[in-house]
């Protein structure tokens, strides 16, 4: 495919235009040269969430998690795991639900952990509770990817 897509830079959030057939080849910023994709869980607050989610052409993954909560903790590795296998076609990003209660509330996020996937802007799907990193990377692939 030759579709230019919009990643956003996980380190200093520039706009980078990315041909999709070239996501896999380890693309850099345009801007301050860091990785557009390192294979792990971006940690963002809601000003830079909200931006990622305007802005980026990749689906987002999200696992809005707490730090008191246990399962949120226990899941944090399969999440981890789980951006290995699904970057580059998906952004995964953690968002503390404590730093940003307002995003929570708007987005109806009534348990944790809770993963909400979003692609051109909207929520497409959401899966409550903790999950082992293969039943996160099929399920995200099973909505967004098929």
């Amino acid at each position: 495919m030759n579709t230019n897509l919009q990643v956003v830079c996980p380190q200093c959030d520039a706009i980078n235009r990315v041909l999709e057939a070239r996501l896999g080849d380890a693309p850099r910023c345009g801007e301050c040269r860091a990785a557009l994709f390192e294979g792990k869980a971006l940690a963002l607050s809601e000003e830079r969430f909200r931006r990622h989610l305007r802005l980026s052409g990749v689906p987002l993954l999200v696992d809005f998690w707490a730090s008191w909560c246990g399962p949120c903790r226990a899941m944090a590795p399969a999440f981890e795991a789980a951006a290995q296998a699904l970057e580059p076609h998906m952004r995964l990003i953690k968002v503390s639900t404590e730093e940003a209660p307002a995003l929570a509330t708007e987005l109806a996020i009534n348990s944790i952990p809770t993963l909400a996937l979003f692609a051109g802007g909207r929520e497409v799907a959401r899966q409550a509770g903790a999950l082992p990193a293969s039943r996160i990377v099929a399920w995200a692939k099973s909505t967004v990817l098929a």
